[in-house]
Order: C-alpha cells, then sequence, then structure tokens
C-alpha cells in the first residue's frame, strides 16, 4: 500500500487587524497631502475663509504647527506599523513589500500602548532582525474593550515563556 507524501501546511494566524494597511499608508498619505495642502494653501494667500475674506496671518503658524504636530505623531504611531501573522513556531512580519520569519526564542517582551487609540502592541527582540529590535503592530479590534489588555498579549507571552522551557 503506497501513502501520499503528506505537505506540510502550516496554520497561519493573522494577529494584526485588517485596518493596518489604511493606518499606515492610506492614512497618513491622506492626512498629510491635504493638511499639506491647506496650511501651503494658506502661506501662499490662494486659502480664503469661507465668507470670502483673507485669514489673519496668526492663522498661518497654527495651520503649520497643527501640521507638522500631526505629521510627526503620524510618522511615529503609524507609519512603523507592521503585518504579523504566527504560527506555533514563529511570527512572520510584513512591512508589505517583504516578510520576516522570526522564531519565537528572539522574542524577548511583548508590551502594549493602551493610551493610544490603536493600541499598539510592541515585540522587543533578543537579537536585531531587518526591521530592528523591535516592532509595532494594530491588534485587531475589540467591542468594549477600554481597560484590559487585548487577549493577543497574553497568548504572545505564553508562546515565549513556553520556548524558554
Amino acid at each position: 500500500m503506497h501513502r501520499r507524501a503528506r505537505r506540510s501546511v502550516r496554520h497561519l494566524k493573522t494577529i494584526s487587524s485588517f485596518h493596518t494597511f489604511i493606518m499606515k499608508v492610506l492614512f497618513p498619505a491622506v492626512w498629510i497631502g491635504g493638511f499639506g495642502f491647506g496650511t501651503l494653501s494658506l502661506w501662499r494667500g490662494t486659502a480664503e475663509l469661507i465668507r470670502g475674506g483673507v485669514p489673519p496671518p496668526e492663522m498661518k503658524w497654527i495651520f503649520l504647527c497643527i501640521w507638522l504636530l500631526g505629521t510627526g505623531f503620524l510618522l511615529w504611531g503609524c507609519v512603523g506599523l507592521k503585518k504579523v501573522r504566527m504560527d506555533s513556531t514563529n511570527l512572520y512580519i510584513s512591512n508589505y513589500l517583504r516578510e520576516l520569519v522570526v522564531p519565537f526564542s528572539n522574542v524577548s517582551d511583548v508590551t502594549e500602548d493602551g493610551w493610544v487609540n490603536i493600541h499598539p502592541i510592541t515585540i522587543q527582540f533578543k537579537t536585531p532582525t531587518d526591521f530592528g529590535q523591535r516592532i509595532k503592530f494594530m491588534p485587531k479590534s475589540r467591542v468594549f474593550a477600554l481597560s484590559d489588555s487585548h487577549p493577543i498579549v497574553s497568548e504572545l507571552r505564553g508562546r515565549i515563556t513556553a520556548g524558554r522551557v
């Protein structure tokens, strides 16, 4: 009796939100571009208020400061987000151009920032990867989850602990 060779199929679980691409690429591009265009229009004198009047000069500085702060926040908090999947032994981390495979044995810590709206989760590595010593990802959304930690944090910590034993 012949047995067919079974192909090894890994079950990959996506742990990052499907909104990651929107928050990483689309939202920053639209906000930075749109607000930047509006700010540039104010500075060039081509923007007029709804009533048809010229805006006060202070408004130029206010818009410039808001645009710079918003751009900095988006670059810090959103552009660096990664798409993350996992199986029983590895993390599969993507920046939408390439994907890295990182074993759980290289993960040193997992933390969550509950103060930021998207609740980013940071994964620290023991040794640097091509994406750096740590990566951030946006976990899947939960309804009515205001104060408690996302369940994927404890699941990842459990995988780290299991890898050390």
